[in-house]
């Protein structure tokens, strides 16, 4: 299954959901249209209950995605504006997502900055090329980043480096990002794709009930203590302590064999 739009690519294969952000002319800079776009591409995803995964990353080699498009087509509301009219989903109807219960991986290809940057703070794993750079740059044209990246970013990595970048708006290469915690594996460029399908491999690996589950109550209980979260009844724990998949995996354990996971 597949779908184009402009300045979006959609498409689903072997259970993978794969979205790229395709306005390379702008860095992948995203605008009011593409936003809508991403976010009808999310709600998609979360009615096919066939994605077990989702690769989100840029068109072209140089920019995951540089933020909201400030060229003077795309910029027409004030910072004030900005703020009083937020998207709840977050940038890209990604970076404060709460609903999309499958892990997001971030193929980071190049720059991702300002709302990009916060696009990657709302994936799972995060794999980057060894040439891509990470900022919440918007101090540096008078904006903040409004998105969850302010909040986000100091919650993920410890305090000093993320206010390193926040009060500065400067860049972080890939690899001093991964030092940080935020990005899970650097590698070359040529082997990007590569990487993203060793985790894929792995997500594979599991059953996807469990990652339904696991992703679910880590979105729906951040705000609970540990013992309130464990007591906490989800829809996708439900599932999965309920699903034929968990007798598969005993079974396939037991007789020394790759599970063949039969789903919900």
């Amino acid at each position: 299954m597949g779908a184009a739009v402009e300045g979006v690519r959609f498409d689903v294969r072997g259970g993978v959901a794969w979205v790229v952000i395709d306005r390379p002319h702008v860095l992948n800079a995203v605008d009011g249209p593409t936003t809508e776009r991403l976010n009808e591409v999310w709600a998609r995803i979360e009615a096919d209950r066939s994605v077990r995964a989702v690769v989100v990353t840029g068109a072209g080699e140089r920019a995951f995605c540089v933020g909201a498009d400030m060229s003077a087509s795309g910029v027409d509301k004030t910072g004030l504006e900005y703020w009083a009219d937020l998207d709840p989903n977050g940038f890209g109807g990604l970076s404060l997502r709460a609903t999309l219960d499958v892990p997001v991986i971030a193929r980071v290809n190049g720059y991702a900055l300002g709302g990009g940057m916060e696009m990657v703070l709302g994936a799972d794993i995060v794999v980057a090329a060894e040439h891509a750079q990470f900022g919440l740059t918007e101090p540096r044209v008078g904006r903040l980043a409004l998105d969850g990246g302010i909040h986000q970013l100091v919650r993920r990595v410890p305090y000093t480096q993320a206010m390193s970048m926040l009060l500065t708006g400067r860049k972080a290469g890939a690899a001093e990002m991964a030092s940080m915690g935020l990005v899970n594996e650097v590698v070359p460029a040529a082997e990007l794709d590569s990487a993203v399908e060793r985790w894929l491999d792995q997500i594979r690996a599991c059953a996807p009930t469990s990652v339904r589950a696991v992703k679910q109550m880590v979105t729906r209980t951040a705000h609970l203590t540990p013992a309130e979260a464990r007591a906490t009844s989800l829809p996708a724990l439900m599932a999965a302590l309920t699903s034929k998949d968990s007798a598969e995996g005993v079974l396939a354990f037991q007789e020394k064999r790759a599970p063949v996971w039969p789903g919900e």
